[in-house]
């Protein structure tokens, strides 16, 4: 089922439903898009490509409609999620896999928690733990992004909503999360690990807890930052703080659950650094 709100991009899905058709498709927004269709640039790389000759003052203020739209159309789309935790993790992990499934016992144990689970809406970790959040009856939430290798929102999200743009999606996660919980994954989830840190250091959001989860992947960044990065001086031991390493899925949440109680009761002191 899909409701339309004027032009949105909300997509709704009965928890549940069927397979995805496996042939390909490519959403650039509300449109849909298959085969010769498919672009092969997408709107961040159009926007972000440098300009030739004067074209951009022309374009680029249509672009500025088309990102103010992304965010008010995400803004109603999350407004009333309730209480929210992210889930990140690599789109790679085949389906049953141990990530996989790890991710599904997090999507469940955090809808158990009383919490909606927000994932990119994409494959592998994202899908085992918008699966998770789904069977167990709650909100499964996914922020797909537009790209030209990614086939879509997964069948396990019930509320969906496609962006054009990175910086706008980005920008929904922090906004209606509560924590982040981040299972092994590449570039895209290192992005949004140390977005995360990097905004609860330096005071642009409250604070929130932030579990990586799978400490044989994660310890060795860890101890990277800890020899390298706090021993040149780059960041301090207290901004490591704000990682914790665990391996067990209900230890995850418990983190996420007890740290959130205290950041909103304000017994939890900041640890970000003053600059």
């Amino acid at each position: 089922m899909r409701r339309r709100h004027g032009k949105t991009r909300v997509r709704l899905y009965p928890g549940d439903v069927s397979k995805r058709t496996s042939s390909r498709e490519y959403r650039r927004g509300p449109v849909l898009l298959r085969g010769q269709q498919i672009p092969t640039t997408t709107s961040d790389q159009r926007l972000l490509a440098p300009s030739q000759g004067s074209s951009w003052r022309h374009d680029d203020p249509w672009r500025v409609l088309r990102i103010q739209s992304e965010f008010v159309e995400g803004f109603g789309a999350l407004a009333d999620i309730g209480p929210a935790v992210s889930v990140f993790g690599s789109a790679r992990t085949a389906v049953g896999a141990p990530d996989y499934e790890t991710a599904r016992t997090v999507g469940a144990a955090l809808v158990e928690a009383g919490y909606a689970v927000i994932t990119g809406g994409g494959s592998g970790v994202m899908e085992g733990a918008n699966r998770g959040a789904a069977e167990a009856g709650g909100l499964s939430v996914g922020l797909g992004i537009e790209l030209p290798f990614e086939q879509g929102i997964n069948q396990w999200v019930n509320l969906g909503v496609d962006f054009r743009y990175f910086f706008a999606r980005k920008t929904m996660f922090v906004k209606y999360s509560e924590g982040f919980v981040v299972l092994p994954g590449g570039f895209g989830t290192m992005d949004e690990l140390f977005e995360a840190a990097t905004l609860v250091q330096t005071g642009k959001v409250t604070g929130f807890p932030i579990v990586l989860l799978g400490t044989s992947y994660w310890a060795g960044l860890v101890d990277w930052l800890r020899s390298t990065v706090i021993a040149g001086g780059q960041i301090c031991a207290a901004d490591l703080d704000l990682l914790h390493l665990c391996d067990d899925p209900d230890e995850a949440v418990e983190i996420v659950v007890q740290q959130g109680e205290e950041l909103r009761n304000g017994s939890r002191p900041s640890v970000h650094q003053a600059w």
